[in-house]
C-alpha cells in the first residue's frame, strides 16, 4: 500500500504522515526532511532555501524526482510532502490532503521552529507563494487544486490521537470492491 500525505507547512503532515505510518506497519519518507536536510547543507534556512530553489530549478527537480521514483518503484510506505499525491499519481493508493488555518499552522511552525509567531505567519505566507509559483512553472501543477486527493481535512478540528483515529478508519474502511475509481492526476509535466 502506497499512501501520500500532503498539505501546506504545519499542517500536520509529518506528525501525523509518522503516525499513521506506525499504526499501519507501513515505512514513511518525508519530502520536508530531505528538503531541510538540503538547506542545511548550505547553511540556509527553509525559507532562505525556498527562495534559492526560485533561482536554482534543479533543487526542486532533484528533490521531486526522488520522491517520484520512491512512489513509483516502493510499496507498503506513507509518502509525505508538499507535491506526494500529484507525485504519486496513479501509483498512490490513497492520496490525503492535511490542512488548518493559517494562524493554527504558524503557532504550531512557532513552537517547532522556537520562533515568534507573526515571523512564523509571513516566512509561511511567503513560503506558499513561492512554491505554488514554481509547481505551476516546473510542473503544471496546481498546489491549490484539491481534486485529486480522496480525502482532505482541516486537522485543527481533532487532537492528533483522535484524528490517528479517523485516518487509520478511513484507510481501513477501504474496500477494493466497492472502489469506482480514483481521480485521475493529469496534465503533470514530470520533467525533472
Amino acid at each position: 500500500m502506497l499512501i501520500t500525505v500532503s498539505g501546506p507547512p504545519g499542517s500536520g503532515k509529518s506528525t501525523n504522515a509518522v503516525q499513521l505510518a506506525d499504526a499501519l506497519g507501513l515505512g514513511h519518507v518525508s519530502g520536508g526532511d530531505i528538503f531541510r536536510e538540503m538547506a542545511a547543507e548550505r547553511d540556509m534556512t527553509p525559507v532562505e532555501f525556498n527562495e534559492f530553489a526560485e533561482e536554482d530549478p534543479q533543487i526542486d527537480r532533484d528533490l521531486d524526482r526522488r520522491l517520484r521514483e520512491i512512489a513509483v518503484e516502493r510499496d507498503d510506505v506513507v509518502l509525505e510532502s508538499r507535491l506526494a499525491g500529484w507525485l504519486a499519481a496513479d501509483h498512490a493508493d490513497f492520496r490525503f490532503w492535511f490542512d488548518a488555518p493559517l494562524g493554527v499552522r504558524a503557532e504550531r511552525i512557532a513552537e517547532r521552529e522556537s520562533k515568534p509567531v507573526d515571523r512564523a505567519r509571513t516566512e509561511t505566507k511567503r513560503r506558499e507563494v513561492s512554491e505554488r509559483k514554481r509547481y505551476l512553472e516546473y510542473y503544471n501543477i496546481d498546489i491549490e487544486d484539491l481534486s485529486i486527493y480522496d480525502a482532505a481535512y482541516n486537522t485543527a478540528r481533532w487532537g492528533p490521537e483522535r484524528f490517528l483515529d479517523v485516518l487509520v478508519a478511513t484507510v481501513e474502511a477501504y474496500d477494493a470492491d466497492d472502489d469506482e475509481g480514483k481521480a485521475p492526476v493529469e496534465g503533470v509535466v514530470y520533467d525533472f
